[in-house]
């Protein structure tokens, strides 16, 4: 047996993912790592002086933070949170099409950042990290935009997009960084923190 097959079928923790994203539950699932699903509404606002990686670092521990119960000595849980970052102003999830349409537009053309923040939690330790990833649109037209609305409903996504859906076929030009952290979650260094995590 490798130490891989090792790490992954004696791994010490019982992962609980706290998101109920099915990008990040697909994501988590691909790393190999077996885990249970704990979905944690907890409130998503934040103080306005936070700024680009400090507003998810926030909201990814204040969601760990909601996790109703206590964690035993051998669970680990996992909470993340992901912005979109646009000329120095933080662009969430959109409450309807009107909104999405707005956001859209102001990343036509542009080039934005998308952090996503991690927390790892167990009964007696907590790590938080973040990794950052730069989005370049093209110039997206007012017909592409409402298509995209229209069809994938994306009000459930920071920035209203997801880069895996069809805007982010015909709309990204480039990404420098994890494409992974865009979808929601930074899997190789989660994965790095999962296997130094005691």
């Amino acid at each position: 047996m490798s130490s891989i097959d090792k790490l992954m079928k004696d791994y010490p923790f019982e992962l609980i993912l706290g998101s109920g994203s099915p990008r990040r539950k697909e994501l988590l699932k691909s790393l190999g790592f077996d885990f249970s699903l704990n979905p944690i509404n907890a409130d998503e606002s934040f103080p306005v002086e936070l700024k680009a990686q400090e507003i998810p670092l926030y909201l990814a521990e204040k969601k760990a933070n909601a996790f109703p119960g206590k964690l035993n000595s051998k669970q680990l849980l996992i909470t993340a949170d992901t912005i979109v970052w646009c000329e120095g102003k933080v662009l969430n999830k959109p409450a309807d099409f009107e909104e999405g349409k707005k956001m859209l537009l102001s990343l036509s053309n542009k080039m934005h950042e998308v952090f996503t923040a991690v927390c790892l939690k167990s009964a007696n330790k907590q790590v938080c990290f973040y990794d950052t990833s730069k989005v370049y649109f093209k110039n997206l037209t007012t017909e592409e935009i409402e298509y995209y609305l229209n069809n994938y409903s994306p009000y459930d996504k920071a920035g209203g997009y997801g880069v895996q859906d069809w805007i982010g076929y015909i709309g990204i030009e480039k990404i420098e960084g994890s494409f992974y952290n865009v979808m929601g979650l930074p899997v190789k260094q989660l994965y790095q923190e999962l296997i130094k995590f005691k």
